[in-house]
């Protein structure tokens, strides 16, 4: 029995991939890729330009399923906790999915989140990242730099404190590696 589940179970992921494969998605924006350009509205309904952002500070953008599931509380959690070290690092950090304004700013309230939650309610800018509607890669993390080219990725569906953890890493390196360039 166990074995004709495994079956079904990989049967069915592969159908899956081959749907969204023939969806003719976008490749996955990644290193070296600007990012788009692109308007969303964050948690208190104030319209949020990425072009404002650009050429400022260090960008962390995460895309993440849902507001108040399980796994996206503990990594937007994990940020919030973590927003001094990236402010010190000279990022700033915007978390996306396709709640609500108003889901968003009960989120943001509830967990007493640091940072702008964007509402992408149609999955836009989902897509122009490149990011499909599957499971697989619906959490994905970008670190972009001052012009406002990706120079960090980290995709995991059940590992939202490790976005936190290697996003911050990474930047502490990059900066590390900066200061040393000079």
């Amino acid at each position: 029995m166990l074995k004709i589940m495994k079956r079904s179970l990989l049967l069915f992921v592969l159908i899956g991939f081959l749907f969204q494969s023939c969806l003719g998605q976008n490749k996955q924006l990644t290193v070296g890729d600007s990012i788009p350009k692109f308007s969303l509205k964050d948690q208190d309904d104030s319209l949020i330009n990425i072009k404002d952002y650009i050429g400022k500070k260090i960008l962390v953008i995460f895309f993440y399923p849902k507001d108040e599931s399980m796994v996206c509380t503990k990594e937007a959690c994990t940020f919030r906790d973590s927003i001094p070290d990236f402010t010190k690092a000279g990022a700033i950090v915007l978390g996306i999915n396709n709640g609500s304004v108003a889901s968003h700013k009960e989120f943001k309230q509830h967990h007493n989140l640091a940072y702008n939650l964007l509402s992408d309610s149609g999955d836009t800018v989902k897509h122009m990242f490149g990011i499909s509607n599957g499971l697989s890669n619906s959490r994905v993390t970008f670190v972009i730099d001052k012009s406002g080219v990706i120079v960090f990725t980290f995709n995991s569906l059940l590992q939202g404190k490790e976005h936190v953890d290697k996003a911050l890493e990474f930047i502490r390196e990059m900066s590390n590696y900066k200061k040393t360039d000079n």
